[in-house]
C-alpha cells in the first residue's frame, strides 16, 4: 500500500501529522495578530494622529499589502527550505514591527510600520497552509480548513486582549508588549516543525495533489489566477465589517469595547464556519462548498443595509 493509504509513523495522515496541525493552529493564532490590531486600535489612532477616518485605515492596507507580498516570498522561501526559515524570520519582523510602531508619532510612519507587520504575519498563513496540505490525503480539506482557522481564532483572541490592555496600559506599551510576546512563542514552535516528509512520501502527496487538479480540467496558471480573483473578492467582502466595526460602534455611541466583542463574535463564529466547511467539502466538494459559502456571505452582508442597532 502506498504511504496515503496507510499512516506511517511520522508520515502522512499519521499522529505526527496531527500534532503538527495542532502547532500550525498555534502559530497561526498567534502570528495573524498583525491583522487584528490596528483594527481595535483604528478609532484611537485618528484620535491620537488628528487624521480622518481614511487616514487612519490607511495602516490597515499597508498590513494586508505587507501580508500579500509577504505570503508570496514566504511561500516561496517555504518551497526551498522548509516551513522553518519562513517561521523564524516571522517572529522577528513581527517583534520589531510592533516595537518600532510603539515609538511612532503620525499615521504615515505607522503606516509604514504597519507593512512589515504584515509582512510578519504571512508566515503565519498561506505557507503553514500549504506546508500542512502535504501531510494529509485522507481528511485533508479538513485539515487545511482546521489550519486556516488560526487566522480567525486570532481574531477572536486578540481584539479583546489588546482592547483590555490599550484602555489599561496604553496602546504603545501594548504594541510593545505583543513585538516581545511573539517572538517567545513563535521561534521554539517553529523549531518543532524541523521535521519534513521522506521524499516518497512528498512526492506522492504531490502526485495527489495533481490528480485532483487535473480533473478540474485547468492549467495550474489558470487554476491559480480564479483562486486569486475568488480569494480578493471574498476578503474584499469581509474585510470591511471587519475593519470598521470597532470604529463604527464608536460611532453609534456603543463604545470601542462592544466593537470589539462583536469582531471577536463575528472570528469566533468564522472559526466554525472554517471547521464546518471542511468537513462538507470533503463530502460535497469544494467547488459546491465555494458555491455554498460565498452566497452566504453575499446574504449577511446584504443584512448590514437594513441594521444599526
Amino acid at each position: 500500500m502506498s504511504a496515503l493509504n496507510t499512516p506511517q509513523a511520522g508520515g502522512v495522515d499519521s499522529g505526527y501529522a496531527w500534532l503538527r496541525l495542532a502547532l500550525t493552529l498555534v502559530l497561526g493564532t498567534v502570528a495573524c495578530v498583525g491583522n487584528w490590531s490596528v483594527v481595535v486600535v483604528l478609532p484611537t489612532l485618528q484620535l491620537e494622529f488628528d487624521t480622518l477616518r481614511g487616514g487612519a485605515s490607511l495602516p490597515y492596507t499597508s498590513t494586508m499589502l505587507g501580508f500579500a507580498l509577504g505570503g508570496v516570498a514566504m511561500g516561496r522561501l517555504a518551497d526551498r527550505v522548509g516551513i522553518v526559515a519562513p517561521v523564524l524570520i516571522g517572529a522577528a519582523l513581527l517583534g520589531v514591527g510592533y516595537v518600532a510602531a510603539a515609538f511612532t508619532n503620525n499615521i504615515w510612519q505607522f503606516a509604514a510600520i504597519s507593512a512589515v507587520i504584515g509582512l510578519g504575519s504571512a508566515a503565519g498563513f498561506s505557507p503553514l497552509i500549504s506546508d500542512l496540505s502535504h501531510w494529509f490525503c485522507k481528511r485533508r480539506a479538513l485539515a487545511v480548513t482546521f489550519a486556516a482557522s488560526g487566522s480567525y481564532l486570532s481574531g477572536a483572541v486578540w481584539p479583546l486582549l489588546i482592547e483590555h490592555f490599550q484602555a489599561t496600559q496604553g496602546w504603545r506599551a501594548t504594541h510593545i508588549g505583543i513585538g516581545l510576546f511573539i517572538p517567545l512563542v513563535m521561534v521554539p514552535i517553529g523549531l518543532l516543525l524541523k521535521r519534513r516528509l521522506e521524499t516518497a512520501a512528498f512526492a506522492e502527496a504531490e502526485a495527489a495533489t495533481e490528480t485532483a487538479r487535473s480533473e478540474l480540467g485547468l492549467k495550474p496558471n489558470v487554476l491559480q489566477g480564479i483562486l486569486v480573483v475568488a480569494g480578493f473578492a471574498c476578503c474584499m467582502a469581509m474585510s470591511m465589517p471587519q475593519v470598521h466595526i470597532v470604529a463604527y460602534c464608536g460611532d453609534l455611541g456603543y463604545g470601542v469595547a462592544v466593537g470589539t466583542q462583536i469582531v471577536s463574535l463575528m472570528l469566533g463564529l468564522g472559526v466554525v464556519s472554517r471547521l464546518a466547511s471542511g468537513v462538507v467539502a470533503d463530502r460535497i466538494g469544494a467547488g459546491p462548498m465555494l458555491i455554498l459559502g460565498s452566497s452566504m456571505q453575499a446574504v449577511a452582508l446584504l443584512l448590514y443595509l437594513f441594521f444599526n442597532s
